[in-house]
């Protein structure tokens, strides 16, 4: 499966993966709950526009800074 071909919450968990951060800290990260992220990964939710915008610009952060590898389609 290719970068580009993930569901949200395989993202959601590969993002986690390079990172080696918890869910907890993810959360921190992004201002929202550990209940939420639990729920992105297990796909029992989908972000809002907001979170969403939110996950995306860590996401370009983190790969700005050389510390997430994700291919252009992944997001």
């Amino acid at each position: 499966m290719t970068e580009s071909s993930k569901t949200f919450p395989e993202l959601v968990k590969e993002v986690r993966k390079q990172l080696g951060i918890s869910q907890e800290e993810l959360a921190h990260e992004l201002g929202v709950s550990f209940a939420t992220i639990n729920r992105w990964e297990n796909g029992k939710t989908t972000p809002f526009k907001l979170a969403r915008a939110q996950f995306d610009n860590f996401c370009a952060r983190m790969i700005r800074q050389r510390k997430l590898e994700l291919s252009a389609g992944s997001k």
